[in-house]
């Protein structure tokens, strides 16, 4: 086989493996927060799903909003007394 051939073959395993959850919830939170490794954006353009990491980045920008929105309110609850 040769070297072409070889990695041909590799690169279509790489491509039927699926990302695991952990895998996805890590790749969206390093790209929310503009950390994410350039390896893993590729892994993630081979091997994932658009709509997976669109339901994803929707749950954690909700998750963001959610916990910013509850430290504010508790910032104004303690400098109100």
């Amino acid at each position: 086989m040769s070297d072409k051939e070889q990695d041909r073959a590799l690169e279509e395993g790489e491509k039927r493996q699926s990302l695991n959850p952990l895998h996805v919830m890590s790749s969206v939170l390093a790209a929310g927060l503009g950390v994410q490794s350039s390896k893993n954006r590729e892994r993630d353009f081979k091997q994932g799903r658009a709509g997976v990491f669109i339901v994803a980045g929707i749950v954690f920008t909700l998750l963001f909003m959610g916990t910013v929105f509850t430290v504010v309110q508790l910032v104004l609850k303690s400098a109100g007394k």
